[in-house]
């Protein structure tokens, strides 16, 4: 009986390539006095080996460029030790600050993101960009105003006089694409391409940290991150690189000819002019002086923290829901009384998510209280501190920490994959946003009631560390609750050898 082939396969992805079992044996089609030597024959085998060979040629080059970047991938994340890290740039525009990580720094690479901050003061706007990644965005503190331009979709906010007495009602004054509140605690979610603007209409000043993931299979351009300004000019000519990677420039309008803009919008040059910059440069978030003037809607209920209410239609493409307030206390996932909570959000709660294959947890810790050692089971976790102070040891596979120390507001901490951490809270409390590079990024935790060590059978544990029976059952049960331990009695601030010995 014929037998199915088995050929050793050089893409990482899979094992081996399988032919089709045939039922029976193939039966010979060439007439009786045709030997298979003969030129038509050969031909036939020869073209037969050419594809083959191709065939599989074009998979060892496929091959060899996903090992490639595996590899790359590989070498970034062979971490010892981790470092909390700080913006590393600077840059001023004219209505606010935007503070940049250094997306070369060996954790961040690991991540395969990059990560910026905006301070944006009273009536600055955000001009309209776009990026070549994915983005999370978490609103620290403020509120606003954003709109998403998203190709295709219509303009369904419109401004204009209202009909009379069954008259048509007059030309419009505007029309655009929908405009959606902003309030802190909220994540917004956009897609790698889509041209947005922000803008802070509140009283005092707006704050978000921006995750780009720029290793996502939506970025088909190397792993630096690209912003592609649709308005704006650097405001000096400071220098707008980190060790060669580009963080503004100059918006993409100036580098086309004046006339083919014209006649691309159907304008004269001198609105072609002021299109692609004056010489103000007063960067990318600017003053709006008397204040944003667009059509919106007044902030309804659930702006303001009610329930939304989903009914299975809401999420057609155009208007698919890219907001979520992540820090309402009535969302927690893990409560605790005395301990604190946590809440996330994936792919689950927020659709978007799913194709942008991110997620977030955010969490707080009253004082003393801690997250007991877990690891990420399938994503990168990406710390940023939002509030208050905190003890952090993360620990790799290896006998000596990777990182243990203070974390304060405003820091970022690169938990790689796998890496098992542990969190206490100081006295004035610990909170923190989690960006995490899986859409339903699974923890699982080594001690609690949802632990590793409950799964254990008692008579593993005595064997696997020589301790009795008694003690096997109190490392199982001495700790009934999930996710968020509050403090005992004798808490205090831990060492090293304390934090493992509250397993």
């Amino acid at each position: 009986m014929h037998q199915p082939q088995y050929v050793s396969n050089p893409n990482p992805t899979s094992l081996f390539y399988k032919y089709p079992r045939e039922p029976n044996p193939p039966q010979s089609t060439l007439p009786q006095n045709q030997s298979i030597h003969s030129p038509m024959a050969s031909s036939s085998l020869l073209s037969l080996t050419l594809c083959f060979l191709l065939h599989l040629l074009f998979h060892q080059s496929l091959a060899a460029r996903l090992s490639e970047g595996q590899r790359s991938r590989w070498d970034e994340c062979r971490i010892e030790r981790l470092n909390k890290l700080v913006p590393a740039q600077r840059i001023q525009h004219e209505a606010g600050v935007s503070e940049v990580w250094d997306e070369n720094n060996k954790q961040l690479q690991c991540a395969g993101v990059a990560v910026t901050r905006h301070i944006v003061e009273v009536k600055g706007l955000i001009l309209p960009s776009f990026n070549n990644a994915p983005m999370l965005i978490y609103i620290t503190q403020g509120h606003g105003i954003f709109g998403t331009m998203v190709a295709g979709c219509p303009e369904t906010f419109q401004s204009g006089q209202q009909s009379q007495e069954g008259r048509r009602p007059e030309s419009f004054r505007d029309q655009h694409q929908k405009v959606r509140h902003f309030r802190q605690g909220d994540i917004v979610a956009l897609p790698a391409g889509v041209a947005h603007w922000f803008y802070n209409d509140g009283s005092n000043q707006l704050v978000m940290v921006v995750l780009h993931d720029t290793s996502n299979n939506a970025n088909q351009l190397d792993q630096n991150l690209r912003r592609f300004s649709l308005a704006g000019t650097p405001q000096d000519r400071q220098p707008g690189s980190l060790h060669g990677q580009q963080i503004f420039t100059d918006n993409i309008f100036r580098g086309f000819h004046a006339e083919i803009l014209a006649e691309s919008f159907g304008v004269n040059i001198e609105t072609v002019k002021k299109l692609q910059g004056d010489e103000n440069r007063r960067g990318f978030i600017v003053n709006v002086d008397r204040g944003l003037q667009v059509v919106r809607p007044q902030r309804m209920e659930e702006e303001e923290g009610g329930g939304w209410k989903e009914n299975g239609l809401e999420e057609t493409y155009c208007s698919m829901r890219v907001r979520e307030n992540i820090a309402d206390p009535a969302r927690a996932d893990i409560y605790s009384a005395r301990g604190g909570r946590i809440a996330t959000l994936n792919s689950l709660n927020l659709p978007i998510l799913r194709f942008l294959r991110l997620s977030a947890e955010r969490g707080v810790l009253y004082r003393n209280a801690m997250v007991p050692p877990h690891w990420n089971i399938n994503a990168h976790s990406i710390i940023y501190v939002t509030r208050g102070r905190g003890h952090i040891q993360v620990v790799g596979n290896s006998n000596q920490p990777a990182f243990d120390g203070e974390v304060r507001e405003g820091e970022l901490l690169v938990v790689p994959q796998n890496y098992v951490v542990v969190k206490q809270a100081s006295n004035e409390g610990f909170e923190w946003i989690s960006f995490k590079t899986n859409d339903n990024a699974m923890v699982s935790p080594l001690a609690g009631r949802t632990s590793v060590f409950r799964a254990i059978p008692e008579d593993v544990l005595v064997n696997s560390y020589q301790i009795s029976r008694e003690e096997a059952r109190n490392l199982k049960y001495s700790r009934e609750e999930a996710g968020v331990l509050s403090p005992r009695s004798t808490s205090k601030p831990w060492s090293v050898v304390e934090a493992l010995q509250l397993l």
